[in-house]
Formats: C-alpha cells, sequence, structure tokens
C-alpha cells in the first residue's frame, strides 16, 4: 500500500475543524513535503515526524530513498500548529505497510516529541465536538488532554501518552493484547467555590453592594465612581462571588474559549463565570480581538462572565467605542480580508472610574488638581453611546473610619446569602422568557410585553422628559425595574421598582 487517507482536525477561531490527511509514497530520490497550506509549525512536522517514529522501533522516512507527500485538505484552510503530528505519523506507517489499521470513523490528534511522546494541546474540547458532529465514533489525543477531550458525550476518549501506544492498540498486525483503557466522562457537577473576596469583607458601601446585586440579578452594566481607595476594585472582586456557577451548557461553551486560547492550565472544566480585568494600557486587538488570523479578544474570554474595566476613562477611545456592538449585540464581529467572524461576548461590564485624573475632585479627603479642561477631557472619553448603555451608575465615596474596624458589622451579608436571593430573581426570569434569558437581553419586542399599571406608565414617561432619557435608556430603565421586581418576587412592576431604577441613572455628564 502507498498510499493512506487518515482523519485529523484543528480549532478554527471558536470550533473545531475535520481535516484529511492524505500520504502518498512515489519512488524517486527522497524528498518529504507537506502541502495544504501548511505553516511554518506544521511544515516543522517533518523533523518531528522523522525523528518520533525511528524512536519508536520503525523505519524512519528520512533512511529511504522515496518521495513522501502529504496533503492536508481542504487546501484553501489554513493549517496551523502541531495538531497534525500523530496523524502524519499513522498515516505514513499505514501506507508503507508497517501497520495495518482502521481508519473510518477515527480522529488523531497529538503533538510528537523526538522520543515519540504525545504533548498537550490547546483547543481539544472544539475539535471533539467538532468530531462528535461529524460522525466519528472515537477520537485519540494527547493523555494530558484527557479530562477536558471527556466533557463530551457519546464519543469514546482515547487517551495516549505515546505513538506507540497508539500503534499497539490499533495495529491489527500486532498480536500484544495491550489496550488504551477509554476515558470515562468528566464529572461536570458543581463543587463549592471558594472566593477569595466576599461581601461581607467589604464595610459600609450600601448602595453600591444594593446596584451590584440587580447587576448580578438582570446581566446588567454596572460603572461605579468615586475616588481613589474608596473599595471599587475590591467590589469588583466581590461581585463574582453572587453570580450562581455556569450550567452544563455554559461550562462546555465558556471551556471550550478558554481551551483555544490556552488559558485552562490546570482546569478541566471552567465552572464558574469568569472575569477578566485588562490593564488600561491594552491595545484594540487584546481586548477586542483580531489578528491577520483572527483570534477572541478579552471581551470574548469575558463570555459568561464579568469584564471588570478598571479606571475606564484611561483605556484608549478605541476600545471604549469598540464596546458599543458587544454591549447591545452581545457578540464582537472581527472583518479581515480573509473573512468575517462573529466572537460571543455576552458579559457584565464592571467598570470603575475616579471623579477626575487625580482622583480627589469634589471630595474631602484630598485636594484636587486638575484644571477644569482637565476634567472636561477625562469626562468627555466616555461618550454619550457607551452611558447610554451601561443601566446602574453606583457612588462609591469614603465611608467612616471606625466603620472599617468594626468587628459586628449586621449589614454585612455574606455573598452566599446574596447569590441566594440572585438564584432566586434569575429563576423567576427563566421561568417567564425562556432558559438563560435574562432581563438585560430583552428585546424591544419583548419590553412591548411587558404588563404596566397607567400609574407606572405616567412615572416612566414624566421622569424620562425630565431626565430626557433616550429610547434606549427608557428601555434599559424599564428592564432595570423588572429585576429590581424579580429580587423582591413581584409579579409586576411597581412605582418604586421604577423610582429605584431611575437613581442608578449616570450621575456623571
Amino acid at each position: 500500500m502507498k498510499f493512506a487517507k487518515v482523519y485529523a482536525a484543528q480549532p478554527e477561531y471558536l470550533r473545531g475543524h475535520i481535516v484529511h490527511v492524505e500520504v502518498d509514497i512515489a519512488r524517486g530520490l527522497h524528498s518529504f513535503s507537506i502541502v495544504g497550506m501548511a505553516s511554518r509549525a506544521v511544515d516543522e512536522a517533518r523533523d518531528r515526524v522523522g525523528s518520533a517514529i525511528k524512536n519508536s522501533g520503525y523505519t524512519s522516512p528520512k533512511s529511504k530513498n522515496e518521495k513522501l507527500v502529504v496533503s492536508l485538505a481542504p487546501a484553501e484552510l489554513k493549517k496551523e500548529g502541531a495538531y497534525y503530528d500523530l496523524a502524519i505519523a499513522l498515516g505514513y506507517l499505514l501506507a508503507a505497510d508497517e501497520i495495518d489499521f482502521q481508519t473510518e470513523q477515527r480522529l488523531f490528534i497529538g503533538e510528537l516529541s523526538l522520543d515519540g511522546s504525545l504533548q498537550k494541546l490547546n483547543g481539544i474540547l472544539p475539535i471533539v465536538q467538532a468530531a462528535k458532529d461529524a460522525g466519528f465514533a472515537e477520537v485519540f489525543i494527547p493523555y494530558a488532554n484527557r479530562e477536558e477531550a471527556a466533557l463530551v458525550s457519546d464519543i469514546t476518549i482515547y487517551p495516549a501518552r505515546t505513538l506507540n501506544e497508539v500503534i499497539t492498540h490499533i495495529d491489527q498486525k500486532n498480536e500484544q493484547s495491550q489496550c488504551i483503557v477509554p476515558q470515562p466522562a468528566t464529572d461536570i457537577t458543581f463543587r463549592t467555590l471558594h472566593y477569595v473576596t466576599d461581601f461581607s469583607d467589604v464595610r459600609g458601601q450600601l448602595v453600591a453592594k444594593r446596584g451590584l446585586e440587580i447587576a448580578a440579578a438582570g446581566g446588567h452594566n454596572v460603572c461605579m465612581f468615586g475616588p481613589p481607595g474608596t473599595g471599587k476594585t475590591m467590589l469588583a472582586r466581590a461581585f463574582a462571588s453572587i453570580l450562581p456557577p455556569l450550567d452544563s451548557e455554559h461550562m462546555l461553551e465558556v471551556t471550550g474559549i478558554h481551551s483555544i486560547a490556552g488559558n485552562l492550565h490546570s482546569l478541566d472544566v471552567m465552572r464558574e463565570p469568569p472575569i477578566r480585568t485588562p490593564h488600561h494600557t491594552s491595545s484594540y486587538v487584546a481586548v477586542v480581538g483580531g489578528g491577520t488570523n483572527p483570534r477572541p479578544g478579552e471581551i470574548t474570554l469575558a463570555h459568561r462572565g464579568i469584564l471588570f474595566l478598571d479606571e475606564f476613562p484611561e483605556f484608549d477611545k478605541k476600545v471604549l467605542e469598540s464596546l458599543r456592538q458587544p454591549l447591545e449585540d452581545r457578540v464582537v464581529t472581527v472583518s479581515r480580508a480573509k473573512g468575517t467572524v462573529n466572537f460571543p461576548a455576552d458579559f457584565i461590564l464592571i467598570a470603575a472610574m475616579n471623579p477626575c485624573p487625580c482622583g480627589f475632585y469634589g471630595t474631602e479627603h484630598g485636594r484636587c488638581v486638575c484644571s477644569a479642561h482637565d476634567i472636561a477631557r477625562y469626562k468627555k472619553k466616555v461618550s454619550g453611546p457607551i452611558i447610554d448603555r451601561i443601566d446602574i451608575w453606583l457612588p462609591v465615596e469614603h465611608i467612616e473610619y471606625e466603620q472599617l474596624t468594626r468587628t459586628n458589622d449586621q449589614s454585612a451579608e455574606s455573598s452566599e446569602d446574596i447569590r441566594a436571593r440572585v438564584r432566586m430573581a434569575r429563576e423567576k426570569q427563566y421561568q417567564r422568557q425562556g432558559k438563560n434569558t435574562l432581563n438585560n437581553t430583552l428585546s424591544s419586542r419583548d419590553i412591548q410585553g411587558i404588563n404596566l399599571s397607567d400609574s407606572v406608565v405616567r412615572l416612566l414617561q414624566q421622569s424620562a422628559k425630565r431626565m430626557q432619557l433616550s429610547p434606549r435608556a427608557y428601555h434599559r430603565v424599564i428592564k432595570l425595574a423588572r429585576t429590581i421586581a424579580d429580587l423582591e418576587q413581584s409579579d409586576d412592576i411597581q412605582e418604586e421598582h421604577v423610582l429605584e431604577a431611575l437613581q442608578y441613572r449616570p450621575q456623571i455628564q
């Protein structure tokens, strides 16, 4: 047999893409070529595969006078990474009649070391999901990726440590009984999580805590403003502790995104909503995503979780304006000459800012050194469309020093107690609107279906005229009032819910 075809895959954007690995051996002077838009990392597989085959006890293709061509199809897909090493090695040995095995419904993924061992790869979860969707029955992956791969059900996962292990398992010429044990399904049940910062650790700031609880319940965006050192960052860190854990569907979705980005490290599955905290010097591509071959940015890595932007006005103007689409549509579109890709970006924005560049404008605990021009320019960096898309604006002021050392603060609720209320409010929304549909995601048509009493409608219209609310802001007030009503376990929006929602409208202009 001088021709063989096996199957491999690679992650493409946020999904897996199946690739046919065809190997042809012909007479002639020695040559080893890989065709099909192979990147440098794929092209270097020639040396890795040759040494791995030799050190596994088989004849290396480099020691033979033959013309070896490896074709990776489809040819128009840019091949990147070391995902094809295992498939190329097995395809060569099959074409050279050194081993014999069934190739159909089997997918082979793995980077080979020179000694034949298999190395861990990023993006295994979306690859296995793509293999399942394409009808494959078995997937052979590096041993280090076993628990991540086994998150996908109804497909057999074979984790292997070396090339020899795979050959021994599949080679029909081999009479040894040694086989790779299939990986059992990974347990994705919720485990108790321990957060570094609990809401009970934050003294005072009852208004900010209330606003963050509402944001967690309805998925609303928040901006905290106040002088430095008042606890804005601490509150943002504690916010993660009041969010309910991800359900199984969202666990797989978020884990797949972070697997491709290489952020899993020692984790096998992300059970809690991610929190991303990019520095204000981060570039546009780092936050939004992109590049020659588009990759997800921070707003996609925050999908189903929190994007915390500290020193909000200090971010580049281009970065701030790029938040318009994801805050409204919960996706971000990255367009390049090679094509357009939509990355998911359904996150809760938590922004924090000072009243001025030095941070002490209008406070009693420091002297402001900013000119009127500096203050105006600082506030102007946050444009009206961005302000309009943030539902809750929370003042975070200095608290009394005595309260910082008080050991028995009855008002300091734990995150566990708040999280219980948030979960109940979300369940009420799911029952009314459908699974995973929070109030912040309601469309204008959904809002039209909300029953409002005459007195509530009059209050909304009078307040909208007085505060000069835009139509978008008007709808956001209704959605915020609906969340406040859900926290109170009220079926209808009352006037007090609307009044509380209105007080969270922006206090800076």
